[in-house]
């Protein structure tokens, strides 16, 4: 009898020991090293009967029935961790895309092949758009930055549109201060999908199809006609001379056209009483290419023409 009743002393004590082992380690183990504690933790049973009595050898420990129902909690209590580890990460993922707007099963290799494939399917059924660099050697290299930081908003404004214009790149030389500073300030200009030539836009195309972009022509542009190359001139004169574009068009007998600020907008009072319609060539494709979008000018003039320029919607004046 008194052997019995040190044996199951000892087997309590035992039980009691490995349970707060257990409750410690499950407490103060981290989501990451539940799996690693959880292994450490496995009690190794070995019970050897001899003469109808069960008796605990060297380090093996004395498994009751407790023990294993103890155990068995202990387990469900670490699956239920993981499963929830495993519930907040897939929820975190799905946050993610959602917020970024973009489809899961496309990845950005995808996307950029639809990119390319938009903008080469511009070159052979889209409107063109022609940038006449040729009036690029008197000017600074601050308004050469200038025109080079349009040029890459330029085509940044292009790739994400649903209808990209082909560009064309005229009056360009590849060792020009020009191109240096494209390359200086547009990641990846080498490989912009766009035609780059030395070639003059008057040559290149055939006048009659020919619509020069200006400010000082007294024509608005009432629609984009895809049987038409429309120029922009590639010039920042911080000097503003006036009519630059305009007496180079005439030169050549090119028809010109301006963006319909004065049908759809108004002038607004400001403390510099300060109005202006010369915009950079990227706010005037922004222009076009909302309007080819939406077919609707006041709002493609609304999304390139600032409140800074002293003009606004004849809609929104008060």
């Amino acid at each position: 009898m008194y052997m019995d009743w040190k044996l199951e002393r000892s087997a309590q004590k035992t039980e009691s020991h490995v349970l707060q082992e257990q409750e410690v380690t499950l407490e103060g183990t981290g989501e990451d090293g539940i799996s690693e504690s959880f292994q450490l933790l496995q009690i190794d049973v070995e019970c050897e009967h001899q003469d109808g009595e069960t008796l605990p050898t060297g380090n093996a420990v004395w498994c009751s029935k407790n023990v294993q129902r103890k155990q068995r909690r202990w387990e469900k209590t670490v699956a239920a961790k993981k499963s929830k580890r495993k519930q907040e990460k897939e929820r975190r993922k799905a946050n993610r895309v959602e917020n970024s707007g973009i489809c899961p099963q496309h990845s950005k290799r995808f996307l950029k092949s639809l990119t390319k494939e938009r903008l080469l399917e511009a070159k052979h059924s889209g409107p063109r758009l022609c940038i006449d660099l040729s009036m690029t050697n008197h000017m600074s290299k601050k308004e050469l930055s200038r025109l080079a930081g349009q040029i890459g908003r330029l085509y940044g404004s292009n790739k994400k549109a649903d209808r990209p214009f082909w560009i064309c790149l005229t009056g360009f030389t590849t060792d020009s201060p020009l191109y240096e500073e494209c390359l200086r300030m547009n990641d990846g200009f080498s490989s912009y999908l766009l035609d780059i030539t030395e070639e003059d836009c008057f040559s290149l195309f055939p006048l009659e199809t020919l619509v020069y972009l200006t400010p000082d022509s007294e024509h608005a542009l009432e629609d984009v006609d895809l049987n038409k190359v429309y120029i922009l001139g590639g010039l920042v004169d911080e000097s503003v001379q006036k009519k630059v574009t305009f007496q180079k068009a005439q030169e050549h007998s090119v028809k010109t056209a301006r963006l319909p600020i004065q049908e759809y907008m108004v002038r607004r009072q400001n403390e510099k009483n300060y109005h202006s319609e010369i915009l950079a060539i990227n706010q005037v494709f922004d222009i076009l290419s909302t309007y080819f979008d939406t077919q609707n000018w006041p709002e493609a003039l609304k999304k390139g023409v600032s409140s800074r320029k002293g003009y606004v919607l004849q809609n929104s004046v008060e």
